[in-house]
């Protein structure tokens, strides 16, 4: 094998690499092809004089212009698919639909049985299918279900529908996770990571001006024979809430057929980069020393994974992050109302608490991506404003009818949103700090189940007996924000005292790998070795 560039961009701590570790790695790997890397042909193909800097930043460049454009579609309009039963509820849906009762609370959570459900065999298709189609064709499909929405006349037809939205849009948020292990370094992962998650924000401020344009449409309607709301304007015999479905539905079919004509599955397969630059863009991820994928399922990388404590403290934090989350999606305009707001107010009032998940997202994502080992004190930052917006929405005095401290409930609300910046950058420890390609999907789908499971709490905790106070929401909030917070912390001091314990087994070179031992912990990565058996694996703090 040629020689390869030992420099790791952004990391200064490497590890030392026993030659009896080597000797045995490179006798597996000639005994199976399966601990081969799908793309280990072309990195070994990288000469002896390493990376070019100015090359290496032009493919950057050239993945990003490519990548990121079609991860941040799909991630909008996933949102928007998933959010146009709330959209749609201030057109009409729940008469349209004979919804009573709990049928629409059910019918959100319904949502999260499918995603639920589907995580596990999406987790192994995406391993083994091209990831590239294989999210296209889930997007298809999630498209077709949205556009054919309106055919459902009553509570099951609803549940069927968003059951399977579920199953459809399951492959996304894990899928997304694996792509950004394949294109961009470990350093590079939290600003695009958040570059897209961040589209969540914007597609709430989509829906709150839509619902704001509907409701102002359907009281000029109501008082001044007026009709100035868009969907309004439609004036054929569907009702407005079904061109809601309609409209997105139709965009995300179009746009899904274009993420499955460009998005490449590999570097390897990338037609907008020619043969040596597919070369500098694998060999640039090589240095995660996790390799690019690999598509054949390994028992014992599965028995890890359930065995390893980052796989349950992720779920559980997982958990805790989407209890809260009812609170910033589906009942806002609920909790707003319930403050004294009317409902043109709450509409509009729900966009600033968008443009802080919005702007939290993206300077989170530059601070990690720029400060070396700052991701889980970027993510205890966000939490703790979030225990301290939590304790206001629980503490404040509401007076006897919940309308009194309106204003200040209504900014820790606000605040609530910051709540994202935490489990995005728990993604990225799981396509930054697992390595493994069976252990890395199957961590994502333990973190994914714990999201499920706290979307599927986090509605049921607004009781309506409790209304207008909704006492058990805020408390559940508040003790899932510090739940959270304890699992942030935990995972630091377990991850800061696994790199210690290597850094003093490296005792020739202190806390430093050499160039050949580096090049070896590289090696290991591109023959699919777990982060735990890689001794030359460092964590990202």
């Amino acid at each position: 094998m040629n020689e390869k560039s030992a420099v790791r961009p952004g990391l200064d701590s490497v590890v030392i690499i026993s030659s009896p570790v080597s000797t045995q790695l490179r006798e597996r790997s000639s005994a199976s092809s399966k601990d081969l890397d799908d793309a280990y042909e072309l990195y070994r193909r990288q000469d002896v004089t390493g990376l070019d800097p100015k090359e290496t930043r032009q493919v950057l460049r050239r993945i990003d212009w490519h990548i990121m454009p079609l991860l941040m579609g799909t991630y909008l309009l996933q949102y928007l698919d998933k959010a146009t039963v709330n959209f749609a509820s201030v057109f009409g849906l729940r008469e349209g639909t004979n919804l009573h009762g709990q049928d629409y609370s059910w019918s959100l959570s319904i949502f999260y049985f499918g995603y639920l459900i589907a995580q596990w065999p999406a987790g192994y298709l995406l391993q083994r299918l091209p990831v590239g189609k294989f999210i296209g064709g889930s997007a298809i499909i999630w498209g077709m279900l949205t556009i054919v929405t309106p055919a459902c006349k009553n509570f099951a037809g609803i549940a069927v529908n968003r059951f399977f939205l579920g199953c459809s849009e399951a492959v996304v948020n894990p899928g997304f996770v694996l792509v950004l292990s394949m294109w961009w370094r470990q350093d590079e992962q939290p600003m695009r990571l958040t570059t897209y998650y961040c589209m969540n924000g914007i597609a709430g401020i989509c829906g709150g001006l839509l619902g704001y344009a509907g409701q102002y449409g359907s009281n000029l309607r109501r008082y001044a024979n007026v009709n100035t709301s868009v969907i309004g304007h439609i004036t054929s015999g569907l009702a407005p809430w079904m061109y809601i479905f309609l409209i997105f539905g139709s965009i995300s079919l179009a746009w899904a057929t274009v993420f499955l004509i460009f998005m490449p599955d590999l570097p390897t397969t990338a037609r907008f980069l020619n043969e040596k630059q597919k070369i500098v863009a694998v060999e640039r991820v090589a240095t995660n020393r996790q390799g690019v994928k690999n598509h054949h399922f390994k028992t014992y990388q599965m028995r890890q994974c359930l065995s390893d404590p980052k796989t349950w403290i992720l779920f559980f934090m997982s958990i805790a992050s989407q209890i809260p989350n009812a609170a910033q999606s589906s009942f806002t305009s609920i909790i707003l109302e319930t403050f004294g707001f009317d409902v043109l107010e709450t509409q509009y009032l729900q966009i600033p608490g968008n443009v802080v998940q919005f702007s939290s997202l993206i300077l989170s994502g530059r601070i990690s991506s720029h400060f070396p080992n700052m991701r889980c004190a970027v993510m205890l930052i966000g939490n703790l404003i979030c225990v301290s917006s939590a304790a206001a929405l629980v503490g404040l005095p509401v007076g006897p009818d919940g309308t009194e401290n309106r204003w200040g409930r209504l900014v820790a609300l606000w605040l609530c949103s910051f709540s994202s910046v935490g489990f995005s950058l728990s993604l990225t420890m799981v396509s930054s700090n697992v390595a493994g390609y069976t252990k890395k999907q199957l961590t994502g789908a333990f973190l994914f189940v714990g999201y499920c499971i706290g979307n599927i709490i986090g509605p049921q905790t607004f009781i309506d007996s409790e209304a207008p106070f909704y006492t058990s929401a805020y408390t559940a909030m508040l003790i899932s924000y510090c739940v959270k917070t304890i699992m942030v912390v935990i995972l630091y001091l377990y991850m800061w005292a696994a790199n210690k314990k290597r850094d003093r087994e490296a005792t020739t070179y202190g806390s430093r790998l050499s160039i050949e031992q580096e090049k070896e912990a590289i090696e290991q990565g591109m023959h699919d070795v777990t982060e735990l058996d890689n001794k030359g694996f460092r964590y990202v703090l």
